[in-house]
Order: structure tokens, then sequence, then C-alpha cells
């Protein structure tokens, strides 16, 4: 028999940015849970609303199969002896049963008859199992931080009211998160406060919504997404919908009603960032713009309540809004009395890292490194010097100590205002590119620079004081920082040898707890690690990744060039025979206690296969001398995957380790020819394990 599940947890209102996630966990615990206990099931549905998480599981099996174990015993030659009687093989195994030996039958297996112990165990009640189910599904939700109420030591992430078990009409009894469960729950705190009974599982979603409550996070959050696209259109304008904006909306409303409000056109002189960031971090507000992207004073708030009046709660919503827009007026007005520069001499009192200096500190080292690395990236030295001068100085405007989010931002319009270069304003945006996964790299050779220089003395500084980031805790999130930096060289075709850079940067560095040889090893190791996640994500194995880094280069546009370039060669059909032959022939030069060179004597190749690939080995040496001053990787594995059947026939018939020690030694200076080329690209030996 089949029965449909509910459980719904009834709380003070949820954290908004946590709400999705804790419904997902829930429902894939109860899941989870269900599937251990061996519950079959059709569907099962998360439903979340800021008072209640709750899990809908349909099809539910309402008891749990009957299973059939069987343990083997000893052999029957070996369990009985001359007379039948059971031998003590048979008694002790009869006894770790717990039945006598009569009750032990006999089964035939491929090494003769044996004992076999057969029980039917009889599947409980899914009636009964699914109180532990819920408590241990909900001691399971990533919930950073626990709280308890009144007098009971439960904890959860709110308090607990009230909790819904039903199993097809009937209620499942038990006790969860301290309370006996029932069929009662409760609608919108405004619209239907009152207590409402659940006659089945599957009335669940109506019953609410005749309640004035939503509960389908996924639905609602539909509603609020075309409501407000709608409201934009009407005043002829686009709605900028952020998505984790949208889901904290969403998890802020049971009863959402989209409301559009005005406010002045003066404020539109204030930068629209300024303005966005306010509307959005502080009023959870949708901004709309025109055709051309601009900001219109209209913003788009979202009511938890279907008010007789509107005109009312947007009315109020205006109030609001005004002060926080005239301060950010007010900060920028003020803001710009002071210039940037004089500014960065604030700086000398705010504490970068205490071991490491001031933010001043800080930018001052970043200038330096930022002027030497300007001409590899292709930037005026100068201007990244001043870019890097100028870089923090946008921490000590009102502003940006208001709206922590518009660093940056606001440091490039104010180096507008103070009439710097525009490739020095520009920079003190993009020194944050990319923010996030996704999030688009420095454009300018300026800004380029910067971001990698910035970055760069904060991983030294950090790894310089001991303080690398362990497991899960990167407080200075250098894995990020070293992402940004591999992507910005590589997305921007950046030659940059990192190692010298490493060095550059650690040079304005002083009382490190390190070596700086030993600083430099660790974050260039440290940061190259990075590319393997990167080339996880595009599926490239792991052994191209290493046979790359077999030749310790230093340069992450050329790594990443070359793991392209492997990998391709890694799907040649000849890639498997020439990976082997690379591994043969290392193992070979590897045992050799004497020098092997790289010279051929002609008059010494006997053998019809040795001259052949000491012909081909020749030519494509002439052939490859270009490709190799290009770097032009994946050419250079197409013209050696031509080697694919000189070589295989040169270790067919010929004896590598011949007597005469001439003959041998030409032969290894073939193989050492053949090897010394493939490591013009990588060390493809590594790539034998796979393919």
């Amino acid at each position: 028999m089949k029965q449909d599940f509910l459980v719904e947890i009834g709380t003070e209102e949820l954290p908004p940015k946590s709400l999705k996630t804790l419904m997902s966990a829930f429902t894939l615990g109860i899941e989870a849970e269900l599937n251990k206990a061996k519950l079959p099931h059709t569907a099962i549905k998360g439903y979340a609303t800021p008072r209640r998480l709750a899990v809908l599981v349909s099809g539910l099996d309402s008891q749990q199969a009957d299973t059939q174990t069987e343990r083997l015993g000893p052999a029957v030659a070996a369990a009985f002896d001359n007379n039948g009687s059971p031998t003590p093989p048979a008694l002790g195994f009869a006894k770790g049963c717990g039945v006598p030996v009569e009750d032990l039958e006999q089964t035939q297996t491929d090494k003769g008859p044996r004992l076999v112990f057969r029980r039917l165990e009889e599947g409980l009640a899914t009636e009964a199992l699914l109180p532990d189910l819920v408590n241990k599904a909900l001691k399971d939700l990533p919930i950073a931080r626990r709280m308890r109420w009144g007098a009971s030591r439960i904890e959860f992430v709110r308090p607990v009211h009230w909790v819904v078990m039903l199993l097809g009409k009937n209620v499942v009894p038990g006790k969860i998160m301290g309370l006996e469960s029932g069929r009662t729950t409760r609608g919108h705190r405004f619209h239907s406060n009152n207590e409402i009974s659940i006659a089945t599982p599957s009335d669940y979603a109506n019953t609410l919504r005749q309640a004035f409550v939503i509960a389908d996070f996924v639905e609602r959050r539909s509603l609020i997404e075309e409501g407000v696209n709608a409201l934009a259109r009407g005043a002829e304008g686009n709605a900028v919908i952020d998505v984790d904006l949208l889901d904290e909306v969403t998890a802020l409303n049971e009863w959402p009603v989209p409301l559009m409000g005005r406010f002045d056109k003066h404020f539109l002189d204030v930068p629209a960032e300024a303005l966005v960031s306010s509307m959005k971090e502080h009023q959870k507000y949708f901004h709309v713009v025109d055709g051309a992207d601009q900001l219109l004073p209209l913003f788009i708030t979202v009511a938890n309540i279907d008010s007789r009046d509107a005109t009312k709660v947007i009315a109020g919503n205006e109030k609001v809004i005004r002060p926080r827009l005239s301060d950010a007026a007010f900060f920028y007005k003020t803001d710009r009395n002071t210039t940037l520069e004089k500014r960065s001499e604030m700086l000398k009192h705010v504490v970068f890292q205490a071991k490491l200096g001031s933010m001043h500190d800080k930018s001052q080292r970043v200038a330096v490194l930022a002027e030497y690395l300007a001409p590899t990236i292709g930037a005026e030295p100068k201007l990244a010097k001043r870019a890097a001068v100028l870089s923090k100085a946008d921490l000590m405007t009102e502003m940006v100590q208001e709206f922590a989010d518009l660093q940056g931002t606001m440091g490039r319009y104010y180096a507008q205002h103070d009439g710097e270069d525009d490739a020095v304003a520009a920079a003190l945006y993009e020194q944050y590119l990319p923010r996030f996964a996704g999030d688009s790299v420095a454009s300018s050779s300026v800004g380029a620079t910067l971001a990698i220089a910035d970055r760069l003395d904060t991983l030294v500084g950090i790894f310089g004081i001991k303080q690398p980031p362990t497991g899960s805790k990167d407080p200075f999130a250098l894995r990020r920082a070293s992402l940004a930096v591999l992507r910005t060289l590589v997305e921007r075709g950046i030659d940059l040898d990192l190692k010298l850079a490493l060095d550059k940067a650690l040079s304005q560095h002083n009382n490190l707890n390190l070596s700086t040889e030993e600083i430099s090893k660790q974050v260039l190791t440290y940061m190259l690690d990075r590319f393997k996640s990167w080339y996880e994500e595009d599926r490239i194995r792991p052994e191209v990744v290493f046979a790359v880094m077999a030749k310790s280069p230093t340069r992450p546009l050329d790594i990443h060039r070359r793991v392209q370039a492997v990998n391709e060669f890694s799907e040649l059909p000849e890639a498997r025979n020439l990976a082997s032959a690379n591994k043969r022939v290392s193992n070979i030069l590897s045992k050799q206690d004497t020098e092997i060179t790289t010279h051929v004597n002609a008059e010494l190749l006997n053998e019809g296969a040795e001259r052949d690939l000491a012909e081909q080995l020749a030519t494509l040496s002439d052939t490859l001398q270009p490709l190799i001053a290009n770097k032009e990787y994946s050419q250079i594995l197409q013209q050696l995957a031509q080697l694919q059947q000189p070589v295989d026939a040169f270790f067919d018939q010929v004896m590598v380790m011949s007597d005469d020690l001439a003959l041998r030694q030409n032969r290894m200076a073939i193989l050492s020819q053949l090897r010394e080329l493939f490591l013009e690209v990588a060390d493809v030996s590594l790539l034998a394990s796979t393919k």
C-alpha cells in the first residue's frame, strides 16, 4: 500500500539568505533517510516560506519489504563426523546464528555443499520509522549557528512552534524538536493568522494557499519575477533582477505583491552603483533601467501583504528610501572635497595585517611591483604605479565605508573627478576583477597589472608570515586570488614568468618568517595547483596536467597552452604507443650510469629500423625548430605523432642493450633524441598509465 507523507516544521522567521539552502538540504535529507530505510517512493518535493520548512513525499510504501538474510557456514563434510553428529565448527556456527544445528539448512556452492542459515526479517511499518527519520534529517541540516529557546535544550536555526506529520489521512505520532506532531499548521501572519487543519498531504499546498500562503518556493519566485518585470514594462523600463536578491526576496514573503515606487530625479546625479547598492542591500528593492541601461527614478518592492490601499504601502517605501538616497548624495558630494591622493596618506592608520603593515604600506609595495610588471603586461609603468598608489584610497571615503561593495567603483568616479588619467581611473575599478567565478577579468592593461600585483603582494605576504590557507579556512581568499591571477594571465594572453614576479613581490617585504626562496617556491606551487581544479571543470585528465608540470614550468600562459596541446595529443590513436615508448625510454635512460648524448653516429646504424628512426628524428628535429621557437605546441605533437610506427619498429627489431658498447651508446643517443623532442612540450610518458 502506498500513501503520501507530509512533514512541516513551523518556526519563527527563518534567515532569508539560508532558506533556499535549508529547503534543499531538508528535502535531500529526508530522501536519503528514506533510501537508507529502504522505503520506496514515487516523488519528493520541498516547500519553504519564512515560517516553515516542509517536505511532501508521494507514493511512499506503508511498510518496509520483508528481507531474506542468508549466512553461509562450514562445508557439510566438515560439519558432521562419521556418526552424523555435529562437529565443533557446526556447533559454533549454529550458536553464532542463535539457533540449534537442526534449524540449519544445506546449500550447494561452487565449493560443494555447505551449511546455511536463512531467516526472514519482516519489514517495519513506515509510520514507526518516520519520527526518527525526520529528526535525523533535521539534525543534519547545514546550520552555521543553532539557537535555543525557553527552558528547552533543543537547538535549531529558529524556535519551532508547530510540527505537522501526516501519512495519508492519519497523523504520525512522534516528538519532533520537542513538540508532539499533529495536523495543524498556520496561515499568513496578517491575512490568516489562524490554526489550519491539513486533511491529507496532497492538500497541503492548496490549503495554505487559501490561507494566503504560497508554500512552493519556486512558484513564489516565479510570481515575483513575473510581477516585477510586468511593472517595469508598464513604466517603459526594464527591471534588473539579481538572482541572489530574487531568492532573498522570495524567502521574505509568503504572499508576495510587487509594487512600484519612485524617487526624485535629482538623485540620478549620484553614481548609479551607489543608488543601486542602497536600494538593493538596504531595502531589497529591484531597480529599473531604460533601453540604454541608464537608471530610472523607479524601484520595485515586494510586499508580504495584499493591502486594500497599495498607495499607502508605496508611499511608505518612498518615505524610507528618500533618506537613504539622500545619505548617498551627501557622501558623494562630501567625498569629492578631498582627493584620493590625500586620502591615500590616511591609509597609514589602517592596518592591512598586523605583521604586514598598513594599507598604505601595501599600496607602496604594490606600486613598485606594478611598475615592474607593466612592460610585460603591456601597460605604461608610470600609470600602473600611479594606479597602485591610489588603489586603496577610496577605503577612506564616506561612501565606501557605508557601502563596502562599492570599493573600487567609487575609486574610479573619484579619480575621474580628481583629473587622474582615464587608465588610472579604470584600473581602480578593475583591480578587483574577477570578483567571483564567471566574472570577467580586467580589460585594460593598467587594470590587469594592478589586479595581478595586488594579489601577488597579498599571497607572498600571507605565506611569508606562515598563515597559508588550511582546509576550509582561507581568511584572505588566497584561493580566489590565485585563480584570478591565472585567469587574467591566460585570458589576456600575458606571458608572465610567475616565479620572477613572486621574487620581485617578495623583495618589497621585510621581516618575513621564511626565506625568500622558500616562500617563492611555496606560493608558486600553491598557485599552479589551482590549475588542477580549473582543468577538472574542463574534464582534462590529471595525467595531462602532470605531464606538463613535470617540466617545472613557471609561466601560466605557457602552461595552459601546453596542457591544451597535450590534451589534444592524448586523444590521438598514436598517443598510447608513443606514451608507452616514452615511458620505456625514460626507464632505460634513467638506469644508465654514464652520460647519454644525443649525437648519433650514422656509420653505426646497422639495423633498418634504427636507421629509419634516426633519419625521421633528424628530419623532424629540423622541421620542429621554428615550431619550438614559436611555441606551437599542438603542431609539435602532431608532427611527433608520425613517429609511432618507426618507434614501434625500433623496439620490435632492435636490441637496445647490445653487448657492443658503441652500438649500445649509439642506440641510447637515438632514444635520447626521441625523449628530448617530446620534452620540448611535456613528459608524455606520464600519459602511459591511462590511454
